[in-house]
């Protein structure tokens, strides 16, 4: 076997800096459409939630919608086994281009389709399905996307450069932000948005699917990939590896929850339970999040330099000390900058798991169970964890208990502490060999 990939090897021409880094930005790209696409939903479900759902106060309707965003992360486990297991066997990239033609599709659907004014119950019906369709691509996506990226990123900076994913998933969520205030402050009016205007970021993110199509197609594939043994069941040979998908599962949990908690629900947290204007709240998010993005690439290359274990560590230390504290204060805010500074807090040191999430996951699997062994593990932890953050949230305070979700969020971060504390540090025990 040792011959055969020497021989290999010595067939795969190196790629040049130049080509690397045009194939990690193309990849880079095609993540944000997809990442806009999934977080236009919870962006804009202040405004749509009574179109699907016109029974109820504005907390029951955005419970229900909650309950269709986790509904769409029901699908991301398969999603992460199946497109998982075709980029194994087919390509990184022929699964990106797949991933993010099913992520346009569905916000067509969603773009597209009546309210319930006019079709009834067939309206949530076609809201739910266009929202599994996103959901199955959104899996595949971010296995596919952490292995691709990892694999194309150079061994010494690829901390840095992994990380970039995260700067792309954020800024995505940031784009679908940034559209929303500009039709809140300067094109239409509150009734508009309301009646009709929620429709447009679905369209725009359909259309910006043949561009991410377009730039995918010229990427070059990784050589992990080239190199790499085929299976004949990319399942089977991972469940061959319960260590490393213990390992996903365990860092995963209180990583996702917490980054869902401080990002797409705390829109929705600042108005619904702080008392905030949507607008405010909508402001407040969105420069949080730039920031954030920026935080990513930092973080990653302080990771190249430190090691992984740290990093998490230091989330997981911090994560459980501060959870409860940050959101229960966000309760008793006076102003906008109080807001702003809590949720920048809590959103520095989330980075310390998202920034190098993506590649911890990549180094801990051989190349031929990589994308799967990152996608499908992650995604089922992802959909019990992440997926209900919302759901979880609105329902305790339902019940006049609200505080119950910050210990809920704490625990699961301690929990991940444990995992962090007792595994080994990725950046010096890789099993990405080339880069």
């Amino acid at each position: 076997m040792s011959t055969t990939l020497h021989s290999i090897t010595a067939q795969t021409p190196a790629m040049s800096t130049s080509r690397r880094l045009r194939s990690i930005f193309g990849g880079s790209i095609g993540n944000l459409v997809e990442w806009y696409d999934w977080y236009v939903f919870s962006a804009f479900s202040l405004y749509f939630a009574q179109a699907f759902f016109p029974q109820g106060d504005q907390t029951m309707q955005l419970l229900n919608t909650a309950a269709v965003f986790a509904v769409g992360f029901v699908m991301r486990p398969l999603g992460g086994w199946l497109l998982g297991a075709f980029a194994d066997r087919k390509g990184r990239k022929a699964a990106l281009l797949l991933s993010v033609f099913m992520m346009s599709l569905g916000s067509l659907i969603i773009g597209l389709t009546p309210d319930y004014q006019h079709i009834g119950l067939v309206a949530p019906i076609l809201l739910v399905l266009a929202r599994l369709l996103q959901g199955l691509s959104i899996g595949g996506e971010y296995g596919t996307s952490a292995t691709y990226l990892s694999e194309m990123a150079p061994a010494r900076t690829r901390g840095f450069w992994s990380s970039i994913q995260y700067v792309t998933l954020v800024a995505g969520q940031l784009c679908a932000l940034m559209l929303l205030i500009v039709l809140q402050q300067f094109l239409l009016t509150p009734e508009q948005l309301h009646a009709w205007g929620w429709r447009i970021p679905f369209l725009i993110g359909a259309m910006l699917a043949v561009i991410a199509v377009l730039i995918r197609r010229n990427m070059d594939e990784t050589t992990s990939f080239k190199q790499a043994t085929r299976v004949a069941s990319p399942l089977r040979t991972l469940l061959r590896h319960p260590r490393p998908v213990l390992t996903v599962i365990g860092l995963t949990m209180g990583g996702t929850l917490a980054f869902y908690t401080y990002t797409t629900y705390m829109q929705k947290y600042l108005v619904n339970s702080v008392g905030m204007s949507k607008a405010d709240a909508t402001s407040i998010s969105a420069a949080a999040l730039f920031i954030y993005a920026w935080l990513q690439p930092a973080f990653g290359a302080l990771s190249d330099r430190i090691g992984r274990r740290p990093m998490l560590i230091g989330f997981g230390v911090l994560g459980t000390l501060l959870t409860y504290p940050i959101l229960s204060s966000l309760t008793q805010v006076q102003g906008w900058w109080q807001a702003f500074g809590l949720v920048m807090l809590a959103l520095v040191v989330v980075s310390g798991y998202t920034s190098i999430n993506a590649v911890v996951k990549a180094e801990l699997f051989p190349a031929e169970i990589r994308a799967i062994g990152v996608g499908l593990p992650y995604a089922l932890t992802l959909s019990v964890f992440g997926g209900t953050a919302e759901f979880l949230a609105l329902w305790f305070k339902k019940i006049g208990h609200e505080d119950y979700f910050y210990w809920y969020v704490t625990a699961c971060i301690a929990c991940s502490l444990l995992v962090y504390a007792g595994m080994r540090d990725t950046r010096t025990h890789s099993r990405i060999t080339e880069g």
